[in-house]
């Protein structure tokens, strides 16, 4: 090949491949179609055989894009005025586009990535006038696609977020970065490589599938790199009790005296507990048995046919059975709790269960992300509504969700960086994945018991049950303002799962408890896993919580450097009575296997 370059860039020119070049590109093509027909038998094959409900619509997407259609007919001048603006600054585009290409005018672009989009990183989509139109037309078209259905006629609240929601994954999907053929690092890789780079990703394509069982499951890491109990959730401890939904873990103390209140941790179990002890340096385990406190954490099962019958009642009853094993390893009559996420939100429901019954085994609690009031409570909401509902309900026949229908549900969230730059990176460019903790965790997927999975979705995405005072739990309604004890709630500011508007209205509504409200930099993940010796992030404080909304709160809000934990640290002291010696894990219950426990190992691309 020349070192010819095209329209200011560095892509070859059209000169014409030697012999050699093109019959190694030729067989790698050839090897290429070969695992492509591999690749789709083997995906027929398990089509044959998935005895389980097949719905050409799963998401219930048609009839939101039905009414965005009526909008569009019934307000054809808008959309008349909508479609100049976008043929206007398509023209320009174009104008613009040709005078660079002849050297007249090195114009400002008409439309550039927003900050931290990767997509466009290569020089080339900058550079090449080809691929900067390409990249600009693009932004324009899928900026102006989504205004339009954000904005044009009037629709029901509910179905303009699912519209947004599924619209921003349409837009994503026809980036030009997700091509092979207008990608511009993939062109140069395919050149340089003779093709070899396509027959590494339909290798690691070939994988994947198999991986999955007949379903396309991406590696979004090295998934050799890490194992359970050997390089992740190293933190000591001890498995003190179990049944069939949780195992109850104990941590070694790491100081000779500890604090004599215990703290019991309960985790999602939407996903496993080890993202709160990934390794020695990020683990807030690790981290709080340093400092002094009794660290007891839920490791909640990988459901299978077993949990057929599991409610969330008796989700909520084996909790309160953990409570009473802490309570009895340790002699306190009382026990701190700790909650993140869906685990905040049952921690919610049964403290209002115990105040209305007036059970005081729960001294405070604390809430990472946790939501009770589900009138906007993120992204996940446009997965639900009650066509949804029913296909989930057949999806679980067997009595549990397959865990990769609940990773698919996630990596659809953020689709641009979970699922397509995988697709280019992994099956285009033919790289490995790198080896990343978090992310080998969050492939780490579990699946969910029926009953608890559709009284979740129904009785507070679907309803907002809890908020109405309409959710019944153990035979009785319960009302989150009868909860009386301290309670430390945390929001990340840029939870898209759990957005902070929505725990901020959660924490509101416990009118009668004594509340401390923070603020976490980052996300739902990062937000809340932030060690104080990283360094990273900041965190928002403030002594009440009497603004109307978080965006009036964080207006009079501290702004502090670095993690939170200190700040939680500081009120969970006060709050963990007088200093005992370091008791040893089991003493009293006995120890049934060495942390992270056995249920945790389970994966479901192992069964």
């Amino acid at each position: 090949m020349s070192d010819e370059k095209g329209p200011k860039g560095d892509l070859p020119g059209p000169d014409i491949p030697g012999v050699e070049e093109s019959a190694e590109f030729a067989a790698n093509m050839a090897t290429v179609m070969q695992h492509a027909q591999e690749i789709w038998a083997r995906m027929a094959e398990a089509g044959a055989r998935d005895e389980r409900p097949h719905h050409p619509d799963p998401m219930n997407v048609a009839p939101v894009f039905t009414e965005l259609t009526k909008e569009m007919l019934n307000n054809p001048r808008e959309l008349a005025e909508k479609s100049l603006e976008l043929w206007g600054q398509q023209a320009e585009l174009w104008r613009r586009t040709m005078m660079g290409w002849m050297g007249a005018e090195e114009a400002e672009p008409l439309a550039e990535p927003e900050r931290g989009d990767k997509r466009f990183a290569d020089r080339e989509w900058s550079e090449n006038q080809v691929f900067n139109y390409m990249k600009q037309a693009y932004l324009l078209s899928s900026r102006w696609t989504q205004d339009l259905a954000h904005n044009i006629g009037q629709m029901p609240e509910r179905d303009r977020r699912k519209l947004d929601f599924h619209m921003r994954n349409v837009v994503e999907a026809m980036s030009p970065s997700n091509f092979a053929a207008t990608n511009p690092e993939v062109l140069r890789a395919t050149i340089a490589e003779k093709g070899a780079n396509l027959v590494r990703g339909a290798e690691a394509l070939s994988r994947d599938i198999a991986r999955g069982k007949g379903k396309l499951l991406i590696s979004q890491t090295d998934m050799n790199a890490f194992k359970v109990g050997e390089n992740m959730a190293l933190t000591e401890g001890a498995v003190i009790w179990q049944d069939n939904v949780l195992q109850l873990i104990q941590y070694a103390p790491k100081t000779k005296t500890v604090w004599s209140r215990p703290l019991l941790f309960v985790p999602p179990w939407i996903n496993k507990y080890y993202v709160l002890d990934l390794n020695p340096k990020k683990s807030m385990m690790q981290w709080l048995v340093e400092q002094g406190h009794q660290v007891f954490i839920i490791s909640w099962v990988n459901p299978g046919p077993e949990q057929k019958g599991e409610t969330w009642d008796s989700y909520m009853t084996a909790i309160m059975t953990a409570l009473d094993k802490v309570r009895e390893e340790t002699g306190q009559s009382q026990v701190n709790i700790g909650s993140y996420c869906i685990g905040a939100t049952m921690t919610a429901v049964m403290l209002a269960h115990m105040a209305r019954t007036g059970d005081e085994r729960v001294a405070s609690a604390t809430m990472f992300t946790g939501q009770m009031e589900f009138s906007s409570a993120g992204d996940l909401q446009a997965l639900v509504d009650e066509k949804t509902l029913e296909i989930v309900d057949e999806q679980m026949e067997e009595g549990y969700l397959p865990a990769d229908t609940m990773a698919s549900a996630f990596n659809m969230l953020r689709s641009s960086d979970l699922i397509w730059s995988y697709v280019v990176q992994n099956y285009m460019l033919g790289k490995d994945p790198f080896p990343f903790d978090l992310l080998y965790w969050n492939a780490d997927s579990t699946a969910m018991p029926a009953k608890v999975h559709h009284f979740y979705l129904d009785r507070f995405y679907q309803n907002n049950a809890l908020a109405k005072g309409e959710l019944v739990v153990h035979g009785g309604k319960v009302d989150v303002a009868d909860i009386r004890i301290p309670v430390y709630h945390l929001a990340s500011r840029e939870d898209h799962i759990a957005p902070a508007a929505s725990v901020y209205r959660a924490a509101k509504l416990l009118v009668n408890a004594k509340n401390r409200f923070v603020v976490a930099g980052s996300g739902h993940i990062a937000g809340v896993v932030n060690p104080p010796a990283l360094g990273k992030y900041q965190h928002w404080v403030r002594d009440d919580m009497d603004a109307p909304d978080i965006e009036t709160w964080l207006e009079n809000a501290k702004e502090v450097p670095g993690s939170w934990w200190p700040d939680w640290d500081r009120w969970l002291k006060r709050r963990s009575g007088k200093k005992i010696p370091a008791p040893t894990p089991g003493a009293k219950l006995g120890v049934i296997e060495p942390a992270p426990g056995s249920y945790v190992k389970v994966r479901f691309d192992e069964k």
